[in-house]
């Protein structure tokens, strides 16, 4: 995924004064006002810059009535505005506020006599503007890491920090290490800068995480009532092997023959806006991985990344310059505008479209420019630890990539080094998966383009993985460095789940390869090397909610007809207990005990509407009362070729039928955590939607549920809400 900002806002540490502004502050309350005739209604009055508001206005009959929506006041200083609200009444605050916090008010007036207004107010506080940079990090026992907020105050504002054991925890990790705030950059022109520098433990028993989590301190609150706010969230592995991973380096300018896994893009993926003076100022900019190197049969080479990175989900055109840094590290400064670090590395040469159905990747490639690209193919962080525990630069295997088995994707790990959360591993949890992914002209996401179906995609476990910005990375295997697949977007539940989606390296070479009318190969090594990252890969799934008291009157009484159907000494089944279904968090599960010592056995797949979970064990620990509560977690997928085979049958038979639901945006095959030895349909439900059916089964096999913000391709995998600044950060010259 390219990065763009969490909304449309200038990524900026210095802001030009041409801001738009707005009218000078009456003094309200929050809540919604008015009289009689009109009241004003509020999806919340309390935001950040990085949220929005659902007003509104309701008729004396109770009604919601037909009005015209204005800003019409705001302590916010006037050159920073005071936001905009559109025609149906969604509220959009300002890029940057000039204080802690601030008032805006909001009037609603009727279309019928306008005479007859309602007003309220809104608390606007700042958010950040990105994520924490970097996102993840690799720590060593003893090594420090510096961390960045940015966020969105101008001249003031601070942030809380602190150490977490998960990543929406409030349990402190005393033991893992120390934060400690430096002094924050503020200015009259900037965005407010704040950082801390991270310090690991001396001692460690093994490989640990933590989580930085930064809070927007609200020096004064603007009502009785706190703000909403999210923390802004950094993983660090820490390990003892002495690795020390930070993707600033992929972010940074370089300086000599670019390599491979850093920052790039279109040189005019940027948007614009137009002031009511009629000027154009650039409100946000894309940035994307250049993720590796291809060479045709002639031997001309190309730099491979997305189409919504290169090409700008179609927008663009064959001969637009591709730059390193992307505009997203270079202040959202084109080339051509005067202070641009940015360089031209190749031009863009073919994209598969993304609006035509006979498509089934989202790739690009741009003809390099004579020595601006390490010819070896060389990705960052892709070797070996040198002094310091820092990585080495490597190329991947040349050729044309190693296609996902059975026989290899139960080991497998596999490794990606780009723009955002730089050298990152994980397993692969889905095979065969249909997703849908939706693309816009913009890099704010505010105007759709085409939601395009893929099929037979690769999902890579976790949620650290991969983010926004990302997007172009080569996946390798990890063991090898050799190809598999070319990553492009990703979600996560904002609670430690997430999933990463990859294009198969064999489809996306041959859609190419049809594009150039040549063969496209990766440039890189023959000789296989082992990729030196660490495994993000980790469940950090909060203990499940207690269940409701219908759930657990059904659960009872189905672990009653389970036990006097299934338990059996001599067949291997030992007892039976009411727990929590790990497919379908939320349900309950009746928990087989089985012997470990025996064959398996074959049990239902659920008995009177509830799921069964399988857990191997012996009697011994039935007996104590010391049995797992769920089955062991698994990473990868351990089923046969068999066994994958029939269930890719039954996902293409189901999965129209499922996507069809509107809730439902993917569907794949995975490994069931209820019982391991059984094959699931994995199936990707939008968190903020109700499916119309969750069935246990389909067509024999298990069904996991997968609760996930859509995927993103150019805003971080964490958003939820399209969001979009109508004031406007600074002057587009140039265009």
């Amino acid at each position: 995924m390219p990065f763009t900002l969490y909304r449309r806002s200038l990524p900026l540490l210095l802001l030009t004064g041409a801001l738009c502004g707005c009218g000078a502050f009456q003094p309200g309350s929050a809540g919604g006002s008015g009289n009689s005739n009109l009241s004003v209604q509020a999806g919340a009055f309390q935001i950040t810059t990085n949220g929005q508001s659902q007003l509104t206005a309701i008729g004396r009959d109770g009604k919601p009535a037909a009005v015209r929506w204005s800003v019409s006041g705001g302590n916010n200083d006037a050159s920073l505005g005071e936001g905009s609200v559109d025609a149906n009444g969604l509220y959009t605050p300002p890029s940057a506020l000039s204080q802690d916090a601030v008032k805006i008010e909001v009037t609603a007036a009727l279309q019928s006599n306008p005479a007859v207004t309602a007003t309220t107010t809104l608390n606007i506080s700042p958010g950040f503007i990105q994520s924490l940079l970097p996102e993840n990090a690799a720590v060593p026992a003893g090594g420090t890491l510096e961390v960045k907020a940015e966020i969105a105050e101008v001249g003031s504002g601070s942030v809380t920090w602190k150490l977490a054991v998960t990543p929406s925890s409030g349990a402190e990790a005393n033991m893992l290490g120390t934060i400690t705030p430096l002094p924050c950059e503020r200015g009259e022109h900037r965005y407010t800068v704040c950082k801390a520098t991270y310090t690991a433990p001396t001692g460690l028993s093994g490989p640990s995480a933590v989580y930085v989590q930064a809070l927007v301190s609200i020096a004064t609150a603007p009502s009785d009532e706190e703000p909403s706010a999210t923390p802004a969230v950094l993983h660090i592995l820490l390990n003892h092997n002495g690795v020390a991973a930070d993707p600033a380096m992929n972010q940074t300018v370089q300086t000599g023959p670019v390599k491979m896994g850093s920052s790039g893009g279109n040189e005019g993926d940027y948007d614009t806006f137009e002031t009511r003076a009629g000027s154009q100022k650039i409100a946000d900019c894309c940035g994307g991985t250049l993720g590796a190197l291809l060479k045709d049969s002639s031997g001309n080479q190309y730099i491979l990344s997305n189409n919504h990175v290169l090409a700008e989900s179609d927008q663009a055109q064959p001969g637009d310059s591709i730059i390193q840094p992307g505009l997203i590290d270079d202040a959202c400064r084109p080339p051509s505008e005067s202070g641009s670090t940015a360089r031209a590395v190749g031009v863009l040469k073919a994209f598969a479209p993304l609006s035509s159905p006979a498509t089934n990747v989202d790739a690009a490639i741009a003809a390099t420019s004579p020595g601006a690209v390490d010819a070896s193919g060389s990705i960052l962080d892709l070797g070996t630890p040198i002094s310091g525990g820092l990585i080495e630069a490597a190329p991947p295997m040349s050729g044309s990539g190693e296609a996902l088995t059975a026989a290899n994707l139960g080991d497998l790990h596999v490794a990606k080094s780009g723009r955002t959360t730089g050298l990152t591993c994980s397993t692969v949890n889905a095979v065969d998966l249909s997703v849908k992914i939706d693309y816009f002209r913009d890099c704010a996401e505010t105007e759709p383009y085409t939601t395009k179906l893929f099929t037979g995609q690769i999902g890579i476990a976790g949620d650290s993985f991969s983010d926004s910005g990302d997007s172009g990375s080569l996946v390798v295997d990890s063991a090898n460095a050799e190809p598999l697949g070319l990553f492009f977007a990703s979600g996560t539940d904002g609670h430690g789940n997430g999933m990463s989606i990859a294009n198969p390296i064999s489809d996306v070479l041959a859609q190419l390869s049809m594009s150039v009318g040549s063969r496209l190969t990766v440039i890189g090594t023959t000789s296989p090397h082992a990729v030196s990252c660490l495994n993000y890969d980790t469940d950090n799934s909060p203990p499940p909610a207690p269940l409701a008291p219908r759930l657990q009157s059904l659960a009872h009484h189905a672990a009653e007809t389970a036990s006097a159907m299934l338990i059996n000494q001599e067949s291997g089944i030992l007892g039976i207990e009411t727990g929590f279904s790990a497919d379908a968090p939320g349900e309950p599960a009746i928990l087989v005990y089985v012997d470990h010592q025996k064959p398996p056995a074959t049990l239902p797949q659920s008995i009177d509407g509830v799921r069964t979970a399988v857990i191997a064990t012996d009697s011994a620990s039935v007996t104590r009362g010391s049995t797992p509560s769920r089955p062991p977690a698994v990473s990868g997928i351990h089923l046969s070729a068999e066994v994958l085979a029939h269930a890719a049958s039954i996902q293409r038979q189901v999965a129209a039928t499922l996507m069809a639901d509107p809730a439902i945006f993917g569907v794949g095959i995975t490994q069931s955590e209820d019982n391991p030895a059984e094959a699931a349909l994995l199936v990707l439900v939008d968190l903020n939607r109700e499916p119309h059916t969750l069935p246990h089964s389909m067509g024999g096999l298990r069904v996991r549920y997968l609760r996930l913000h859509r995927f993103h391709v150019t805003r971080s995998k964490s958003a939820s809400v399209n969001s979009a600044s109508r004031c406007l950060a600074r002057p587009a010259s140039g265009i």
